[in-house]
């Protein structure tokens, strides 16, 4: 008997924390299952070519929002090429209505709800006893969480009790299988919080896996040196001594190269927690917060317990330490919600300079809390996944595609991390930062830039067009700052045409060099090297503006690019500014 769980994952550098976790669990059938890992990018003929050399019995498929159609049109294809493989399907996008998803989908034999771990086991106890012949072990109706085909009816059993976290296989062991991907791991279940936009709020089962268990799992990934593991927990740090626990270790462990990523309410944050995390290695951790709206009858009306004024407070209190990257989530569509009040939702976040803000449009997800009152709120939204609101009573289908404008030009401008001083001159040029994404927005939008794939030399010419347009002045003094920009991130081997010119300053920049090289003061890491070589390994340019302090007061203002050293939270080059010694005719 061989049963196969395929996952089709967003991006290749994903994994599915789930279809390993389910191979774990049964160990104790381990020569019967397979794992295989596709992406919705492939072709579907080479992932249709796979499954058909594999030729499963029993093929289960991992479902989510962002796969379904996807998978839906893989099924109705692997059963033409494979009758009598016994299809099977699991994931949040089809336990909510099981019974629809398998009176849509005649080519499915059944769906596991819910947690899959110990359904998936009896189910594999139960195929494998049937190919022996074994009357032992358990009859299909009587395997808990699952909705199947028996005859022309569509049979339910009860719901699967919830696991204990504890019970749990640690799905990893071959490394190797993971090379140049994301690590995904949990060590909680469940939601504390009723948001009504998200699944989560449905299930209030919450549980811990102990943190006995978690340190042993955490240990695994510093030895074997992986570069960055996610935490799926909904709110790590929901529980502060679970969280607490975890932090401590990993701080007091740190391997100097493994990142750890977790999303946490900001506002639960505790002064004995802040200062942990004002000791730790700057990149060892990543939080991810959700704020979603800072409109206090938008989060009344989503369920949300939050006080902005208290995450800001929190935000900025971790951001004082300088050593952790801050990715902050808002959401457009919400109800009470319209264009206004967005912009200030929007510049209320964009205020706090996280290292991310990202727009997310809502999602009006079967199950939830919003999907009920999807009618009184107004909610128009797509019919296919991922089921994005269109429009509401607060927000017109014109205002969502202007937004999309903007998440655009946030993304590339703002979240690129490429255009930081460039933006942040630009943005003392308008009314407010949202004022400032919008213009861009509108200049992409009438000269056909959105929907092409530019370079990033491209889009700071682009800049410069809309800053010509704008009619602002001085702008060879955000020409600088773009220099600036693409110098912090790259040692360019072309210089843009539009810089300025840095011949008058080559003696100036050779002495320099020459200087490092017999007495190193800057560059103290680059020993033994000739000052060609420090000039090519290191970058030094001249501007006639004070770009490191932000005046605008002409000059003559070396400044030293470091590639070597870099921020884990940028990855800028260290920077530094430079004194050149008098030449005989500036005295």
């Amino acid at each position: 008997m061989k049963l196969l769980l395929a996952a089709v994952n967003a991006k290749y550098i994903h994994s599915n924390l789930a279809v390993y976790s389910m191979k774990a669990y049964c160990r104790a059938f381990a020569d019967h299952i397979e794992l295989a890992e596709y992406t919705i990018n492939q072709q579907e003929d080479e992932i249709l070519k796979d499954l058909y050399r594999k030729k499963p019995e029993i093929l289960c498929f991992s479902c989510y929002i962002w796969n379904i159609s996807f998978i839906k049109e893989l099924i109705r294809n692997v059963k033409k090429i494979l009758p009598d493989t016994v299809i099977w399907a699991g994931g949040p996008e089809v336990s909510y209505d099981a019974e629809q998803f398998l009176e849509e989908m005649p080519e499915v034999f059944g769906v596991m709800c819910g947690e899959g771990e110990e359904t998936f086991r009896e189910l594999t106890q139960y195929y494998v006893n049937l190919e022996r012949n074994t009357e032992k072990g358990t009859e299909l109706e009587k395997i808990d969480g699952i909705v199947f085909r028996k005859g022309k009816e569509i049979q339910k059993t009860a719901p699967r009790a919830i696991l204990d976290m504890d019970t749990l296989v640690f799905p990893y062991q071959d490394m190797e299988l993971f090379h140049h991907r994301i690590i995904y791991y949990e060590s909680s279940r469940g939601c504390p919080f009723s948001c009504s936009y998200c699944l989560s709020s449905i299930d209030k089962k919450l549980r811990f896996r102990s943190t006995k268990l978690v340190k042993q799992e955490l240990q695994f990934f510093l030895d074997n040196q992986v570069p960055q593991v996610k935490f799926v927990d909904r709110t790590f740090n929901c529980k502060k001594e679970h969280a607490l626990e975890i932090w401590r270790y990993i701080q007091e462990h740190d391997n100097q190269v493994t990142n750890f990523h977790f999303e946490i309410a900001a506002d639960l944050l505790t002064e004995e927690e802040i200062a942990l995390i004002h000791t730790m290695r700057p990149g060892l951790i990543q939080l991810e917060i959700g704020v979603q709206s800072t409109n206090e009858d938008t989060i009344r009306e989503i369920r949300r317990k939050t006080s902005f004024e208290k995450i800001s407070q929190k935000v900025r209190q971790v951001q004082a330490g300088k050593n952790v990257h801050q990715h902050l989530d808002l959401i457009a569509g919400l109800p009470l919600e319209g264009y206004d009040s967005f912009r200030k939702s929007f510049d209320d976040v964009y205020g706090l300079r996280p290292q991310q803000l990202q727009l997310g449009f809502l999602k009006v997800l079967k199950g939830s809390y919003m999907y009920e009152k999807r009618e009184e709120y107004g909610c128009v939204y797509k019919q296919r996944e991922p089921y994005e609101v269109l429009s509401t009573n607060w927000l017109s289908y014109g205002e969502i595609c202007r937004l999309k404008g903007i998440e655009d030009m946030v993304e590339v401008y703002y979240n690129s991390g490429q255009f930081t001083r460039t933006i942040e001159a630009l943005e003392k040029e308008f009314s407010d930062a949202f004022a400032m994404y919008e213009a861009l927005a509108d200049f992409y939008e009438k000269k056909g830039y959105f929907g092409i794939s530019h370079t990033r030399i491209r889009r700071y010419e682009i800049l410069l067009e809309f800053l010509e347009e704008q009619g602002k002045e001085d702008l060879a003094y955000f020409r600088e700052r773009m220099v600036f920009d693409l110098y912090a991130r790259e040692n360019l081997k072309t210089r843009p045409v539009w810089a300025g010119e840095q011949k008058l300053y080559k003696e100036q920049i050779q002495n320099f060099y020459r200087k490092e090289a017999e007495e190193p003061r800057l560059l103290r890491q680059y020993g033994g090297y000739q000052p060609r070589q420090l000039e090519k390994m290191t970058h030094l340019e001249v501007f006639t503006y004070d770009v490191l302090s932000q005046k605008r007061e002409k000059g003559q203002y070396p400044v030293l690019f470091d590639y070597k050293e870099r921020s884990p939270l940028t990855h800028d080059a260290r920077v530094c500014a430079v004194e050149f010694e008098q030449r005989k005719e500036d005295v």
